[in-house]
């Protein structure tokens, strides 16, 4: 599988220590230089900061492509933006974005998406983390999600185990 990231389920994942479950998962990240220059920027946290300055082999950063740029939604953030344009032009299996808008944009050009959250669910199916320990990182961010939707997660997260055994 192949993915392409917005800067949101990345931050996300390296704050809680999880941004390999990407490698595992996926096999290679790509996201677009305005995604690395958000990741970097000085009011990202220390952690997210330290990891973009030495990023892993598994992420790959591609130049902007103004061309493609001009065909995305231009209310969206410019990682948002990029991020959508380097979908567009390398059709991956899934797009990793959190933010409503984004994820509007990108279902209005037939992109596949998940976010955070989809990403901790699939990677504790796989055995790569366990999800009520996650989700309680997560609730220790900044994270914005109702806790409905938490609920609804653990409990589909539960069912699914009892399914499997």
């Amino acid at each position: 599988m192949r993915a392409v990231a917005d800067t949101g389920p990345l931050h996300y994942l390296i704050l809680l220590g999880h941004a390999d479950i990407l490698n595992a998962l996926f096999g290679e990240v790509a996201v677009p230089e305005a995604v690395r220059d958000e990741l970097a920027h000085a009011s990202a946290p220390d952690p997210v900061r330290e990891w973009i300055a030495a990023p892993p082999a598994w992420l790959s950063v591609h130049p902007a492509r103004p061309d493609r740029l001009a065909q995305t939604d231009a209310a969206l953030d410019p990682g948002e933006r990029a991020a959508l344009a380097l979908a567009m032009e390398q059709q991956p299996d899934l797009v990793l974005l959190d933010d409503r808008a984004g994820v509007a944009a990108a279902h209005a050009l037939s992109l596949v998406v998940t976010g955070t959250l989809g990403l901790l669910v699939r990677a504790a199916r796989r055995g790569l983390l366990d999800l009520p320990e996650a989700l309680d990182a997560l609730d220790r961010t900044n994270f914005r999600w109702t806790s409905s939707l938490r609920a609804r997660a653990l409990v589909e997260h539960t069912q699914r185990r009892g399914h499997e055994r």
